[in-house]
């Protein structure tokens, strides 16, 4: 698993693993935040975040984490914009739910 020094500074600061420390940072932020795991452990710690709070530095210093590129794809080229809209279309017309097997 992939874990940023930086983050896992701050959350040596409040006692908090590094994903906990990026998840407060997004609350603090007013981000929606959908978290999705498997392991116990981690399902909990996704709830151990609303007893600290980052501080004005850190909320900063995370903040110059970002450096704008995606790691998914460049959202600024029109064309990449458009493979990938392209793809969603695709993917819409062509699952049909009715035909998912449904267990509850």
């Amino acid at each position: 698993m992939f874990t940023n020094p930086t983050l896992v500074k701050i959350g040596k600061k409040y006692n908090k693993t590094a994903a906990q420390v990026i998840l407060r940072w997004l609350i603090q932020r007013g981000v929606i935040v959908v978290c999705k795991s498997t392991h116990l452990d981690r399902i909990e710690q996704n709830f151990d975040v609303f007893d600290f709070k980052l501080s004005e530095a850190d909320m900063k210093e995370i903040k110059a984490l970002d450096t704008g590129d995606s790691l998914f794809f460049n959202h600024q080229d029109p064309k990449m914009v458009e493979w990938f809209d392209n793809i969603v279309k695709v993917r819409r017309e062509n699952q049909d739910a009715s035909k998912e097997k449904k267990n509850w």
